[in-house]
């Protein structure tokens, strides 16, 4: 009966390690192994500066669709503070986002779609500028990373795991 009961235990905690193991290394890796350790830096604007030209996919292979390089460096996050795409006349109409930032925070997705999704009881919208960056996600599977939008007001950034690319989300409360 021992050895039995030895055997179990040995097996659940086999299991769960293993579980653990497959858990942690979804959560710190996106495409090419990346998991930006913080959001874009605020962009500082030129006077009289150019639109940025559209068009993501700055590598091959790379999505054509905003997306973090293993630098950090958030690829579609030029357009600056006056971006039209980006205004809301009341940023934060609805609260700020209080559950945590960054890589340390990886969220599930549990439902929904661009216009409302949620995960732990928080919801969220996608920018309509930005719905066409999001019609692969996963919306009642994939992590997601949200970070803090340094230039436009009443935004942040919800970054998709699997895919390595990001879009811009208001929170719902």
């Amino acid at each position: 009966m021992k050895r039995n009961l030895g055997t179990l235990i040995a097996l659940l905690l086999l299991g769960a390690v293993a579980s653990f193991g497959q858990e942690r290394g979804r959560e710190g890796h996106g495409p090419g192994g990346h998991l930006p350790a913080h959001g874009p830096a605020p962009h500082v604007e030129a006077p009289h500066a150019a639109p940025p030209a559209h068009g993501f996919r700055d590598q091959p292979g790379h999505p054509e669709a905003p997306h973090v390089h293993p630098d950090d460096h958030w690829v579609g996050h030029e357009s600056g503070r006056n971006d039209p795409h980006y205004h809301l006349d009341h940023p934060w109409a609805h609260g700020h986002f209080t559950a945590g930032f960054g890589p340390s925070h990886v969220w599930h997705l549990a439902g929904g779609g661009p216009s409302r999704f949620w995960f732990n009881g928080f919801y969220f919208s996608v920018a309509s500028y930005d719905y066409s960056f999001c019609g692969n996600w996963l919306w009642n599977s994939d992590q997601i990373v949200i970070y803090e939008d340094p230039v436009h007001d009443g935004w942040y950034l919800a970054y998709n795991v699997r895919l390595g690319t990001y879009v811009h989300v208001t929170y719902m409360g």
